[in-house]
């Protein structure tokens, strides 16, 4: 991982949100209101075949075989096989005025897809990174199937898990005890994440999109707003409540239920490591390096805002699975909390191991690696 660097928001790149969902999760139904909202004009949507989202009447132009214009002043392209060559064409042919000028792109994913390549895409490819930025990952969820889908489908528990936004469909039509469920299951899966609700696929779009570090309404990087960090600890401190007879529970059925072993959401942990005293850097680089090195696929996001020995500011660091964001120095800190605090989202890594590796290597220097959880 690099040395961290002063960022100053400047002229912002254009940020991008990934909108993904399981199949039957009312994806292509959000869609189609978002691309009727006027709210949605100067926004440049990716999808990957015209014919999944129904567009035929609402076209004013064709562009071109792979582009069209909307009413709205909304630009959709489909996906070529390469999402890295589509972005830096679009980009062009923006600076050109050959399309639209767009502001904002979202990306629709196909219903079987792990969002992590997108991500990556977005995170490694240098000519990219240029023009883009991520904004973050809208994740549909039905309210009427969504618990069948999560037990039966894990690429839907990793699209719930890193989202950003969580989006409630069908609620109109859910039984309300099930939903009950469904949202007790998505906070403890993804804390971190708002809930949202649309019956019927309408939502705004000022409600699913800026979930990202920069705040468009303050020109800023809001980390606070960003990092969510306070979610997790009130998630972990109702698990402590839980854990010693402390609840009162309306349908303790459902809360056994959602106990399962045999669930997928059973081996994914939501968290946040707290360390009180300033840190070196180059142990924490160490410790994240070494741990995605070994445990990459099981990382499923990480977000930390860093109290680092000899710097004034915090460091904000990034990753998903494999992959980190060039760590940034922000130019002040948010709140008069100093504390280091690395919120993560992992798949069978026990929260104990966690601590201790960290612990130990920001003492010593030297990474033990987590093992798997016991199934």
């Amino acid at each position: 991982m690099t040395t961290p660097t002063a960022t100053t928001p400047t002229e912002p790149l254009l940020p991008v949100s990934v909108l993904t969902g399981f199949l039957g999760s009312g994806k292509t139904t959000l869609l189609n209101h978002l691309l009727n909202d006027a709210g949605m004009k100067d926004v440049l949507v990716l999808i990957n075949e015209f014919g999944e989202i129904g567009l035929d009447h609402q076209l004013i132009a064709s562009v071109d075989a792979e582009m069209v214009v909307l009413a709205s002043g909304c630009l959709c392209c489909t996906i070529q096989s390469d999402l890295s060559k589509t972005l830096r064409e679009m980009a062009l042919k923006r600076v050109r005025g050959e399309v639209p000028a767009f502001r904002r792109v979202v990306i629709e994913t196909t219903g079987l897809a792990d969002p992590a390549p997108i991500l990556h895409t977005l995170m490694q490819d240098p000519l990219v990174a240029a023009y883009y930025r991520l904004d973050g990952v809208v994740t549909c969820v039905d309210a009427v199937n969504g618990d069948r889908t999560l037990d039966a489908q894990i690429e839907a528990v990793k699209q719930a898990a890193v989202a950003d936004r969580l989006v409630v469909t069908k609620t109109d039509v859910a039984d309300p005890i099930l939903l009950k469920g469904l949202e007790a299951r998505l906070a403890a899966l993804n804390p971190g994440a708002p809930r949202l609700y649309a019956a019927q696929g309408g939502i705004s779009p000022d409600r699913l999109f800026d979930a990202g570090l920069y705040n468009p309404d303050t020109k800023s990087l809001d980390v606070r707003r960003w990092l969510q960090a306070e979610a997790y600890e009130r998630h972990e401190d109702h698990d402590d409540d839980d854990h010693h007879g402390g609840h009162d529970h309306a349908h303790d059925d459902d809360h056994h239920h959602h106990d399962d072993v045999n669930r997928h959401d059973h081996r994914i942990q939501a968290l946040c490591l707290t360390v009180d005293q300033p840190i070196e850097w180059d142990n924490f680089a160490l410790w994240a390096q070494t741990l995605t090195s070994h445990r990459g696929d099981d990382m499923l996001r990480l977000k930390a805002i860093l109290n680092v020995s000899g710097q004034d500011r915090p460091v904000v660091v990034h990753g998903v699975q494999h992959l980190f964001h060039p760590p940034v120095l922000l130019q002040a800190w948010p709140d008069e909390d100093r504390r280091s605090r690395v919120v993560m989202i992992v798949r069978d890594i026990p929260q104990a191991a966690l601590e201790a590796s960290l612990r130990t290597c920001l003492d010593t220097g030297e990474v033990s690696i987590p093992e798997k959880a016991a199934a």
